[in-house]
């Protein structure tokens, strides 16, 4: 007789059995990519963290040094806490070197070059952007190409002209320097903008019966708000925190900026007072901070606007 080989005891498939394996299988592989990218969000807000105390750190060094005695900057083992803080550095930064006037013409220049360079690249980018001819192209090739001339090989060119000019030692000439020096980064910059803006939205306007100058002015500029105030930034900050061209250009001690008047709390050997100068540096970054908080909410309240506006 044939015996009858096949099993009757109980089968289990998936989710049949009593601990439903294939339910528990599914939910681990649904777990692993959860954990996963538990992980990688750790990491990632690590690196951050970590960036955050490179880039934090210097800033709080010099605001601990700005507050120290001459004591304890000699120190061997400094502190990062100063034990005897003391107003003095910023007393002798503000009375010696006369920070306040200095600081004014900084702020002086910095707003006219962030002005003329914001007014003079707006249209220029949107003429790289919006026509296309090959003299366009030579053009911003060779804005972009000028960016690697050194500083060194082109001072000695522009204190002859403008002492020809009759504008070295002169703000305005400081001024015509640092926007003709930022004048290519911003129309790169900006023309990078003006193409991101749909052609369609000019048309529009076109058939609304705009011309040219009420769509630049009501479509094109309200959605250039975050472009126009980065180039403001950028300029800005080049022409605060510029030293070169102001410590050649200018040899009135009335005239200097804060770049120059910092750097004479370091003597001919090169010893540097490092309380004033600290306190003095400190003192710098505040404006171009005021600056940036004050711009940067600008940054993205004009993106859509130009595209409601009647």
């Amino acid at each position: 007789m044939a015996r009858n080989t096949t099993s009757t005891g109980p089968t289990t498939g998936p989710g049949t059995g009593p601990g439903k394996p294939g339910t528990a299988t599914a939910g681990a592989g649904r777990a692993k990519p959860r954990r996963r990218r538990r992980v990688g969000r750790g990491l990632q807000y690590l690196a951050l963290s970590g960036y955050l105390v490179f880039l934090a750190f210097p800033l709080v060094w010099l605001l601990s040094t700005s507050f120290k005695p001459p004591r304890e900057l000699v120190q061997l083992h400094p502190t990062l806490i100063p034990e005897s803080p003391t107003l003095s550095n910023f007393v002798q930064a503000f009375t010696e070197q006369e920070l306040g006037r200095a600081a004014w013409n900084s702020i002086q220049v910095s707003l006219a070059s962030a002005l003329l360079t914001v007014l003079i690249a707006t249209p220029a980018s949107y003429a790289l952007a919006r026509f296309k001819t090959r003299l366009g192209t030579v053009a911003l090739g060779w804005v972009l190409l000028s960016q690697l001339f050194p500083f060194v090989l082109l001072i000695i060119p522009i204190f002859l002209v403008l002492r020809q000019a009759g504008l070295a030692n002169t703000h305005a000439g400081l001024v015509l320097i640092y926007v003709v020096w930022a004048l290519p980064f911003a129309l790169w910059m900006l023309q990078g903008f003006v193409r991101n803006i749909p052609r369609e939205l000019e048309e529009a306007a076109s058939v609304d019966g705009a011309n040219r100058l009420q769509t630049l002015r009501r479509v094109i500029f309200p959605l250039l708000t975050p472009g126009l105030v980065a180039t403001a930034l950028f300029a800005f900050i080049s022409a605060w925190n510029e030293f070169f061209f102001a410590l050649v250009l200018i040899k009135t001690p009335e005239l200097a900026t804060l770049p120059v008047a910092l750097a004479r709390f370091v003597g001919i050997e090169g010893t540097a007072r490092l309380g004033p100068l600290a306190a003095g540096s400190l003192l710098a970054t505040i404006p171009s901070l005021v600056f940036f908080a004050v711009m940067q909410r600008r940054l993205a309240s004009g993106s859509l606007a130009g595209a409601v506006k009647g």
